[in-house]
């Protein structure tokens, strides 16, 4: 088995976990519309294979980060939705993840500084008018803290 000393390709920075999904999304965003993969792989290029190219897109197809439509034997790929939108579905993807969502949305609320609280107040305030209800469990029902 050869290991790596460091002078050679194998050496290169290996990037953290997202960190390709992000740079790949950032391409796509910058396209200002539907492009290959062949496209992203050169706007990221060090020396990236396409094949790891079509992975990385896969991968945020299947988190419903991007979509694809067939053109000729090809598909093109373009962002789902804006960056707010993508780090909401994060947000509500790591919730999923847990057991005990009061807990978890609790420490979150609790941690929020005053101005965000606020916000929060706000935009659960404009869903209830929308839906011309109330919000259950709306922050609104929980005393200051």
């Amino acid at each position: 088995m050869v290991r790596d000393r460091g002078d050679g390709p194998a050496s290169r920075r290996r990037r953290g976990q997202g960190e390709l999904e992000g740079q790949v999304l950032g391409a796509l965003r910058a396209a200002g519309g539907p492009v290959n993969a062949g496209w992203v792989q050169e706007r990221l290029g060090a020396g990236l294979a396409y094949t790891t190219v079509m992975t990385i897109l896969t991968r945020l197809l299947a988190k419903g980060a991007v979509t694809r439509r067939r053109e000729g034997r090809s598909f093109l790929w373009e962002p789902a939705a804006d960056e707010a939108s993508l780090a909401a579905l994060r947000m509500r993807k790591v919730l999923d993840g847990e057991t005990d969502r009061e807990a978890v949305l609790a420490s979150f609320v609790t941690a929020l500084g005053p101005d965000d609280e606020q916000l929060i107040r706000a935009l659960l305030g404009e869903a209830a008018d929308d839906t011309g209800g109330t919000t259950e469990g709306a922050a609104d029902d929980r005393p200051e803290h």
